[in-house]
């Protein structure tokens, strides 16, 4: 990653290493678009980040070992502060962006990174009191439902600007920029809706599969729900700047272009 020579994408690499230093110094400066888009694909890491202790702590206590580093351990704060930091990062970025624009809708999207937050901490709880159907499976529950259905709302109508009215595909927008595929949108729609909820898959069953395994799976799909999300997110995000001339191809004049009183100036 940081290798200083000009191999392997170096430009590219060190483009992530200074935006992963932006990430980690969120709210001391502006908050921009890839700033929080990176800060969003890092939120369906949680797999990944939560089991960089689990490594750490099995390579310091040996391998074979390796199910005393796991939920039922006494360090298991540790994985659920990896597990949570992106997520701490994105209020952070929306406390800082309402402070700077006063909308109200960056401190709504904060609460739904803060609704995450809470719902890995009941489930970090639940799963260190052995995964019993207690208390803490209710609330854990719970606040996984609650952050499904934010979640899956805030995709919908604001990251992609689905579901408009009165327009030629329904449940869509007036504006694709994919309108060769279709039915990919409809696709992304359900597979997204259905993947925020991958959590139920945790919920203890004789004939489920090893947990370990279940972990596996939501991850892995979690990061292709992100892989789909980040196309109709940057369409929403190009779209939008085309509407306010951050982007465009010819800016509208402030006058008519009358082509026949031109043809009548030439005749004269």
């Amino acid at each position: 990653m940081i290798n200083p020579f000009n191999l392997f994408f170096k430009s590219s690499r060190y483009w992530l290493i200074k935006s992963i230093t932006k990430l980690l110094t969120s709210g001391t400066r502006r908050v921009e678009f890839a700033d929080f888009w990176m800060g969003d694909q890092f939120c369906s890491l949680v797999f990944t980040l939560s089991n960089l202790y689990l490594f750490a702590c099995s390579y310091t206590i040996g391998f074979e070992n390796w199910r005393k580093c796991g939920s039922t351990a006494r360090t298991w704060p540790a994985a659920f502060i990896l597990a949570m930091l992106p997520f701490l990062i994105r209020v952070i970025q929306s406390v800082k962006r309402y402070v700077d624009s006063k909308l109200n809708t960056h401190l709504i999207n904060g609460g739904k990174y803060l609704c995450g937050i809470i719902y890995y901490l009941c489930y970090y709880i639940w799963r260190h009191q052995g995964s019993l159907r207690n208390t803490s499976f209710a609330f854990w529950c719970l606040f996984g439902t609650l952050y499904s259905v934010y979640a899956s709302a805030w995709d919908f109508w604001m990251d992609w600007s689905l579901f408009r009215p009165h327009v030629k595909y329904p449940f869509l927008r007036a504006e694709l920029l994919y309108t060769d595929h279709i039915p990919l949108y409809y696709f992304a729609i359900i597979s997204n809706a259905l993947i925020r909820f991958i959590w139920v898959i945790y919920i203890p069953s004789a004939s489920a599969p090893n947990m370990y395994l279940r972990f596996f799976i939501a991850g892995f799909l979690e990061m292709l729900r992100r892989w789909q999300w980040n196309f109709i997110r940057l369409e929403n995000e190009h779209l939008g700047n085309m509407d306010q001339y951050r982007v465009t191809r010819e800016v509208p004049l402030p006058y008519s272009f009358d082509d026949n009183h031109l043809r009548d100036t030439d005749d004269d």
